[in-house]
């Protein structure tokens, strides 16, 4: 690791507690349009079954299948139709509450404030992420995390996505960063693992579920404490 100047972080379930912040956010607006009443029988069902179908929706948006409206306005829908809510009006009013507010949550993993304070006075950091433009900076802004970095690069701006090697090739170029002293934190093996590896650029893969995988990495942590001891 003697060699590495940049590194380059994922965002959303890396360093921004997606799951967490999506949920607190989720319960808040399910209490507020009074879904309970309105057919959906708990919350953390609908919240569940809201998932299954936000995840399946994002890997199409991933690999280009459909748009971002397409994946805004179809996985709180679905979610509803499963209760027989076929609302687009509800599902559009409930997306567009979700959307404002979900990104000023401010949960954050574990140790990321005193890691990213310990990298930053030893290595250039920088955001490469898939998440949409204008939620992404607020996120990094209402978690106070923006000063940390160089540099925030969205799939968005670049116009392809991780793992598309393009938006990796684009990272190293305005960061004027080079691939073999450059290393890659993420928590998707497909997206920052492999997306990355495709340049020849170390990875670190963030598993703090501890999944069980085949995949390849150059380091894999549970934490980012361990980052500490690894940089």
């Amino acid at each position: 690791m003697k060699d590495i100047k940049d590194i380059f972080f994922d965002l959303d379930n890396t360093l921004w507690d997606f799951e967490k912040n999506s949920e607190t956010t989720l319960l808040e607006i399910i209490n507020e349009f009074n879904l309970i009443n309105k057919g959906v029988d708990n919350a953390q069902d609908f919240i569940k079954r809201y998932k299954k179908h936000n995840e399946r929706l994002w890997t199409l948006y991933r690999d280009n299948k459909i748009t971002k409206e397409k994946l805004r306005g179809e996985r709180f829908l679905l979610a509803l139709k499963e209760y027989g809510l076929n609302d687009p009006i509800l599902a559009n009013d409930f997306g567009l509450a979700y959307i404002k507010r979900s990104p000023l949550k401010k949960i954050l993993f574990p140790f990321t404030i005193k890691v990213l304070s310990y990298l930053k006075s030893k290595y250039n950091l920088h955001i490469i992420t898939n998440g949409f433009e204008e939620v992404q900076h607020i996120k990094l802004q209402s978690s106070n995390l923006t000063h940390y970095f160089k540099n925030i690069i969205t799939s968005e701006e670049v116009g392809v996505k991780k793992p598309n090697k393009k938006i990796f090739q684009y990272a190293l170029k305005i960061s004027d960063a080079n691939a073999n002293q450059s290393i890659m934190i993420g928590d998707d093996l497909i997206s920052d693992i492999n997306g990355a590896a495709k340049l020849k650029i170390k990875t670190i893969f963030f598993n703090p579920k501890r999944i069980q995988h085949t995949k390849s990495e150059d380091y894999e942590i549970s934490c980012l404490s361990e980052l500490m001891n690894l940089l």
